[in-house]
């Protein structure tokens, strides 16, 4: 019973439905049919398959054979030494300590101090009562709501009827309409609030950018809208850096008449410093705004896209029912032209479960969404969802505990005083902690949004120690980001669609242009623009091995093919450990002083080959993993 509870908490449909629904079926049915089809698998993998046969091509099993056997064994001696490592470095006997414990706080569980050293992820954590309340008490203020100011038009649905009869209630379509407006009837007024709460007067200068944002799209001929969108909103990243937030003060003192004597050169009390110290529980909306860009740039070209479609519907044309869309039709087929207003606008840009980290929904997916609730939220769905959200936060909690990573880091001590294996280890660890400071408030956002009827894409796929490709794993990191960059700059962009060299070529341009975009969206900083170009460049050695070792000519030899490939995956982790460090740690400066502990003496090279052969065996059960989905009808293509 217990395990088969545990496959269920781990299945890929509690995680998101989208991985075992294929993007163009109708979610009911699909569903439906994965419950019915249901298969035992291995602990951990999915429980559900997409058809009731294996994909094309697929190896048979080899989690029973000698090879695999060995491998467990190696990865069941080598993951707890790993965290040993670590933890033996966090201890008060390190010399190193006393550099770092400054950086410690009281922790909750008794005898151990916690690391929370991690601006960005302490400022989360610090907040987690305060979010919890707000998830409970949004719910229960939409259904007070609806409870109070009419529910009741979009529930009483009948039939279309004919001529002459008359029924009571709404045909579905009225009633679907109903249902969006009762909705945003509630979001918007509770976006305002949310908003004076979160930015205080700020939200002044918030609903100015939207209005100008939602000015380029209604007012700009067609033909200008794409590329004003983009220019003004990449404009508004480097202003919102360059203005930090655009101070009251500041621009007041510009155009008001300085006091008489008031000393020259220094800027004169104004009221705007009265405006500007009211910033509320978050007063840097600049930081956070980076998301809602996303959104802005979302409705503009939904809506510049839709101008095109509107001599007929869609849906009607191709006889689907709106309220079983396919993924991809929720995300292509256009909202109705009086969807684009501003106060839909408004509402689906401060929507405020996914307005401080989204996951990203686009504006097409949040109207059908409002029309029609999806299929896939569930009772126990969500529920078992709310469970895998506080496992990965306690899992969080008990390594900020008894590893200190992060501090160490922070303070860049002696690192000559640390082995190579020890260096690794924390370099390891401080990859883990930002993949579970980004999961777990994506994953907090979206267990909100599913708790008020929306089903947002789910942002990360796999952990962080099961990826080997860099393709993929930029498919699987920031998920709906990806999708987003796909639909709006990818695809515009030209994509992957020529064939052969120049096809390829094509391909790397278009991800080097992404590539900058992500890391400007992310800050405006060197090291992220490096992070970027890695990622893009990372991607050529891919390339190239597909073009020069074609899965086709090794039919044959699977067992060779899959050994010739885990030694280029091995280079691939270790590319997009350097990347990520990169980007989101060290810097440059950092990554040079970290490689020079570690390969700097015989004994961190002998490690680091010993390494190598340990990101092997654990690359051969990555390939495992995925063949065992696709035994099950399932390819995430991540």
């Amino acid at each position: 019973m217990w395990l088969q509870y545990f496959r269920q908490l781990y299945s890929l449909d509690t995680l998101d439905t989208r991985f075992i629904v294929p993007a163009t079926a109708p979610p009911k049915e699909a569903l439906e049919e994965a419950r019915v089809n249901s298969v035992e698998t291995l602990p951990g993998q999915n429980n559900h398959r997409q058809s009731q046969k294996p994909l094309a091509n697929v190896q048979p099993s080899r989690w029973r054979t000698p090879e695999f056997t060995f491998y467990l064994l190696f990865i069941a001696g080598c993951v707890p030494l790993m965290m040993k490592t670590v933890y033996d470095v966090s201890k008060e006997s390190h010399p190193n300590y006393p550099k770092f414990s400054h950086e410690l706080s009281d922790g909750w569980i008794p005898g151990r101090k916690v690391d929370d050293s991690d601006a960005q992820y302490s400022g989360f954590r610090k907040n987690i009562p305060y979010l919890f309340i707000v998830v409970l008490l949004h719910p229960m203020l939409r259904k007070a709501y609806d409870t109070f100011w009419g529910a009741h038009m979009y529930t009483q649905v009948r039939p279309s009827m004919g001529p002459g009869q008359l029924t009571m209630g709404l045909t579905a379509t009225a009633a679907a309409d109903a249902r969006l407006n009762q909705r945003i009837s509630f979001d918007v007024p509770f976006a305002v609030v949310f908003l004076a709460a979160l930015h205080g007067f700020s939200t002044f200068k918030i609903v100015a950018i939207l209005y100008l944002n939602y000015w380029i799209a209604k007012k700009l001929p067609r033909q200008y809208i794409p590329a004003a969108t983009w220019i003004f909103n990449v404009g508004i990243l480097f202003t919102n850096e360059l203005w930090r937030g655009y101070s009251y003060a500041s621009f007041l003192s510009g155009i008001l008449p300085v006091p008489p004597g008031s000393e020259k050169g220094q800027s004169a009390p104004n009221w705007g410093s009265t405006l500007d110290g009211y910033g509320g529980l978050i007063p840097r909306w600049e930081v956070l705004f980076n998301f809602t860009v996303l959104r802005l740039v979302s409705f503009n070209l939904d809506y510049y896209w839709s101008i095109q479609s509107r001599s007929g519907s869609p849906i009607e044309k191709k006889q689907l029912d709106p309220s079983n869309l396919s993924e991809r039709d929720r995300v292509t087929i256009p909202a109705k032209a009086e969807d684009f207003c501003f106060r839909n606008y408004f509402a689906y840009a401060m929507y405020s479960p996914l307005y401080l980290a989204g996951p990203i929904v686009t504006f097409n997916d949040y109207m059908s969404q409002l029309r029609y609730r999806p299929h896939s939220i569930t009772t126990k769905r969500t529920t078992l969802y709310a469970i895998r959200f506080v496992v990965v936060l306690l899992t969080m909690e008990i390594m900020i505990h008894y590893m200190y990573m992060v501090a160490i880091f922070k303070v860049r001590p002696d690192w000559t005083e640390y082995t190579p294996a020890q260096l690794s280890m924390l370099g390891f660890f401080n990859l883990k902690h930002i993949w579970l400071k980004l999961l777990i408030p994506w994953r907090f956002f979206r267990l909100w949004a599913l708790l008020d009827g929306i089903d947002p894409p789910e942002n990360m796929v796999r952990c962080m120690s099961n990826n080997y490709s860099v393709m993929q794993f930029w498919r699987g990191w920031h998920r709906s980001f990806n999708k987003w960059s796909l639909r709006y700059l990818y695809i515009p962009l030209g994509g992957s669609t020529l064939p052969g060299v120049w096809g390829k070529a094509r391909q790397v341009f278009n991800s080097l242009a992404v590539f900058t975009f992500i890391a400007i969206w992310h800050d405006i900083q060197l090291r992220l623009l490096i992070w970027g170009w890695l990622g893009t460049l990372f991607i050529l050695p891919e390339v190239i091995a597909g073009i020069v070792f074609p899965a086709r000519k090794w039919k044959d030899s699977p067992n060779a093919y899959r050994l010739l490939c885990g030694v280029g995956a091995v280079g691939e982790v270790l590319m997009l450990m350097l990347a990520n460090l990169v980007g989101f740690a060290l810097g440059l400066d950092g990554l040079n002083d970290l490689m020079k502990g570690i390969m700097g003496s015989y004994s961190g090279l002998v490690f680091f080959w010993t390494a190598c052969g340990t990101l092997f065996v654990g690359v051969q059960f990555m390939f495992e993993f995925r063949e065992e989905e696709k035994r099950h009808g399932v390819n995430l293509k991540c």
